[in-house]
């Protein structure tokens, strides 16, 4: 059987077992499009926006933990894609991007929309390819799967020019699809030293993050921490490993989290670090984080452990298979003493609830919980409304959260939100935005429409780039400069226009109406919500400070 370079491609993603794919046609992969046309298993999403195609392959991913797929065309469908892809490499998301690329015979000459897609991506991508030949396709579709979900998943890109998707070969039989790669074995003897280190502890602490979410093991955590009493702080990537009103969990750590979270962690004699790479947004200033506590890091990634902070135990491999036998060997214990410390700890700084208005953020995203599915899954977009979410909303499953967190990517939110209503059609998305991050993305609304995908869009409207107005408050003396918006639109008419229904709020009796209608509306629905330009998140952990030496904590 004869088949084009697009042909195959498509035929292997189908076996791949893709069922949607996300992105905008032109000029270098309209073959590859002519090839979906006939494709009966594959359905297209037309995005208004390269960049979107890619978070909304995200959300997919994200929340179901399985390898998605975008599509680009040449020049700057590819330049589009790129924020996309660097966003996916730095949380660890296994997305597949194929991109059109001008013709071999014509690049390296300034064509029409040729750009070095390979070049630029070679930083942001865990690996990619430029396919010379379309033979070559028939491995490099299931390696890029393959790579894409093993070890510590990534972002791969593959650049096919025109020609190599319109090139005829003849194919006899087909590769099997690409899987991920089996674990390597955790070295046995130091997981035993981990649970002597952990036994001998007076004041261990976990430290979990995306890496116990990307393995599966939340169970497996929640069993460490309640065997061994050893309480749970998480970054923003791990929020939804531990449920949140579990008597062991201590919240976020790190620059916006809660004041008893980063004193316990200062307090601890042994930090467990699962699936982390202590990032600065959750250690501060590092020479300062956790100083009297020896470590215990397990990560897939070598690269990882010992790269910013010296670890006494380091288990390189799967926190999936490492966590069960860590488990078995460890003592069980009550620590009554440290046990009480956390609760004092806890009852003496609680996070702020309330404000003079009633319409404190997050006072207004507990009233949401309270209306949402229990099942639901959070997006957010970048910047206060971000954190107000981390700090405040019941998280209690793992993806049930999907955020921009390493690269902080505004107009994330909306696209991911698709991505995982297309997933995961029986649950209710919630997506939380800030004016400022809408109006990145906005167009998106146009493919909520299309679809009548049940996304709530939750607006935090204060008319500021919120979290750069705080800095300019707090450590810029109040020069405010390009951080208020001297136009702000109607967005419920905006809205109403791309045809989904719209609701003002600008009062707690407001909210508290409005509420339950927009949440038990069938398809879309968006919430515009005033809010105080002025309310700041705090506690903040100042730049090059300790985490405990916080602002408001």
């Amino acid at each position: 059987m004869k088949l084009s370079g697009a042909e195959i491609i498509i035929h292997l993603l189908e076996r791949q077992g893709i069922d949607l794919v996300a992105g905008i046609p032109g000029g270098s992969n309209l073959p590859l499009y002519d090839a979906l046309y006939k494709s009966k298993q594959i359905k297209h999403i037309l995005v208004r926006h390269e960049q979107a195609g890619g978070f909304l392959a995200q959300g997919i991913s994200r929340s179901t933990g399985k390898t998605a797929v975008c599509f680009a065309t040449s020049g700057p469908g590819a330049t589009n894609l790129i924020t996309a892809i660097a966003d996916a490499h730095l949380d660890s998301i296994p997305i597949v991007a194929i991109t059109g690329q001008v013709s071999h015979s014509l690049i390296g000459t300034d064509a029409f929309q040729e750009v070095d897609t390979y070049g630029m991506s070679l930083p942001i991508t865990k690996h990619n390819f430029l396919v010379k030949s379309a033979p070559e396709l028939m491995s490099i579709i299931p390696e890029a799967f393959r790579i894409a979900a093993s070890g510590r998943p990534g972002p791969v890109l593959i650049d096919v020019p025109k020609d190599v998707q319109m090139q005829m070969v003849e194919i006899d039989s087909w590769p099997e699809p690409g899987v991920k790669a089996d674990p390597d074995n955790a070295d046995d003897e130091m997981i035993k030293k981990a649970a002597l280190m952990i036994a001998q502890a007076k004041r261990p602490v976990i430290y979990a993050g995306g890496g116990v979410i990307h393995s599966d093991t939340s169970d497996w955590l929640i069993r460490l921490a309640e065997k061994t009493s050893v309480p749970v702080a998480v970054t923003l990537m791990g929020l939804g490993t531990v449920p949140n009103d579990h008597p062991l969990y201590l919240g976020m750590l790190g620059m916006h989290g809660a004041a008893y979270t980063n004193h316990l962690l200062h307090q601890s004699d042994l930090l467990i670090a699962l699936g982390v790479r202590f990032d600065d947004r959750a250690t501060g200033k590092l020479s300062k984080f956790c100083p009297d506590a020896e470590v215990i890091h397990i990560d897939v990634d070598k690269s990882e452990i010992g790269k910013l902070r010296k670890s006494q135990i380091a288990i390189r491999g799967d926190i999936g298979t490492i966590l069960p036998k860590l488990c078995q060997a460890v003592e069980e214990q009550s620590r009554e003493e440290w046990m009480r410390a956390v609760k004092m700890e806890k009852s003496n700084s609680p996070l702020l609830t309330s404000s003079a208005d009633g319409l404190h953020p997050l006072e207004i995203i507990r009233e949401i919980a309270a209306n949402a599915n229990s099942d639901a899954i959070i997006t957010t977009d970048v910047g206060q409304h971000q954190m107000w979410v981390a700090q405040g909303y019941p998280f209690k499953h793992p993806r049930s959260l999907l955020t921009s967190g390493g690269l902080g990517t505004m107009g994330f939110g909306l696209p991911a939100a698709l991505g995982a209503a297309f997933a995961n059609p029986d649950k209710q998305i919630i997506c939380f935005t800030g004016d400022g991050s809408l109006l990145m993305n906005i167009q998106e609304l146009a493919t909520l429409a299309e679809h009548n995908l049940n996304v709530k869009v939750v607006l935090f409207n204060n008319g500021h780039l919120g979290l750069v107005r705080q800095q300019q408050e707090l450590f810029y003396a109040k020069n405010y400069m390009a951080s208020q918006f001297l136009m702000s639109p109607d967005f419920t008419t905006i809205v109403k226009g791309f045809r989904i229904g719209g609701f003002d709020v600008d009062s707690v009796d407001g909210l508290l109406l409005t509420l339950p209608q927009a949440m038990s509306l069938k398809g879309p629905a968006f919430i515009n919500i005033a809010i105080e330009h002025s309310h700041n998140v705090l506690p903040m952990v100042p730049p090059n400070a300790s985490n405990v030496e916080m602002i408001g904590g």
